[in-house]
Formats: structure tokens, sequence, C-alpha cells
């Protein structure tokens, strides 16, 4: 799992101290930390250095603390929401995802359809409109910023599992997710699959349905 923003700006902060004393550590942010105690006691290092990075150990410890306990409210809160659990049973939507999908959408019948839904969430390209022609431009990032994010990364989960299993052995929805990549390329996938996941949950919300595996074909006419 990727670190959290407050946590990520504190290891692109030691590398860059760390670089000017000529180490060098792995991208990664889960080798960086692991490295952290050899790196307190490196003899390389200046005294000073040393300091720095058993602080910057203490607080990223303190971070992963806190956010471990937020994760485990969050989780005992789906417990407490059907419609999150239900929810949990689609490819790509996680805990949190679940989590704020309920917390946000107080009311899913507020919006016409999924695709409206989709809409708030920016999750579709803007329409222009020149000399009678319809153009489909960039994404707009209106609605909420936090769950359309948390979309997208379930996206890309979704898109690597249907990459992995190859035309042979896809679902139909599998199939749909090729040949868009197929089609449009990365990118423009991740937002096609989002887009279709959030008119699911729309349903899902709307009409209090339980989870059905062949409720995206509706979704993309809803």
């Amino acid at each position: 799992m990727p670190p959290r923003p407050k946590a990520a700006a504190l290891l692109n902060r030691l590398r860059g101290l760390l670089g000017e004393f000529g180490h060098w550590p792995s991208r990664s942010a889960d080798k960086l930390i692991r490295a952290l105690p050899a790196l307190s006691a490196d003899t390389s290092l200046p005294d000073g250095m040393h300091s720095i990075v058993m602080e910057m150990q203490q607080q990223l410890t303190a971070i992963h603390e806190r956010l471990a306990r937020c994760d485990h409210a969050i989780a005992q809160h789906v417990k407490t929401q059907p419609q999150a659990q239900r929810m949990q049973e689609m490819a790509g939507i996680g805990t949190l995802t679940a989590s704020a999908a309920t917390a946000t959408v107080v009311d899913a019948k507020h919006y016409r359809n999924g695709r409206q839904f989709a809409a708030w969430l920016g999750l579709v390209p803007r329409q222009m409109s020149s000399g009678g022609k319809t153009k489909l431009g960039r994404i707009s990032r209106r609605g909420d910023a936090y769950l359309r994010s948390l979309l997208v990364q379930g996206a890309r989960s979704t898109l690597q599992s249907a990459l992995k299993q190859g035309p042979e052995r896809a679902t139909r929805l599998q199939h749909w997710i090729i040949e868009v990549y197929g089609r449009v390329g990365y990118h423009k996938t991740l937002i096609a699959i989002a887009n279709v996941h959030a008119r699911m949950l729309w349903g899902m919300q709307a009409k209090d349905e339980a989870y059905d595996p062949q409720a995206w074909q509706r979704a993309m006419s809803g």
C-alpha cells in the first residue's frame, strides 16, 4: 500500500537529506522505512543526521499507529452498514470506498440515475459543442474528490485483474475492460471502470439492491 500524504512527504524529505550525504535509498516507501534503524546507526552519516532519522522513524511510527486506529474505526463502521457490506462484494470496492460512499451519499435518490451520479463525481468527460458537433474533453474534477479518487484507485486493481485473466478466462465485464483498454489506453480505461462502479453503487443505494455481477450492463445504459 502506498504511504499516506503526510508520511510520503516525510519520506521524500528524508530521501533528499540522505542524498546530500551520498546515500540514495530505494524509492520504495516500505524498503526505506525498513532501512531506518540501520540508517540511524550508520557511521558514515553525521551525528546530526542520526537524530533526524530517529525522529523521522518516531513520527512515521506515530502516523501509522493513528492511521491503523482510523482504519479499524472505519472497518467497525462498515460492519454496521448493510449497504456498505453489499458494496464490498464488487471487485475494486474495499472498506474505505464502501464507507465513503455511504457517508457521502445521504440519499442516492437525489440523483435521477447512475449517469447523473457519476457526472456529479466528475467521472465523465466535459462536453464541448462547436459547429453542431459535440466533443468530449477532459474529465471534470467536481463532486467529492475523495470518493472519486477511491473509485479510481479501485479501478486500477480491477483493470490489473482483467488484464491478468486474459481473454480466455475473462468474464464479460473483464472482456469489456480489456476491449476498452486496447481502444483508449490506461488512464481513460480507469475512468471508464470508475464510472461503471459509480453507477452500480448508485443502483445499490438508490434501489436498495444486492450486488449483481451483471448489473454493469444495465449501468452502462442507465
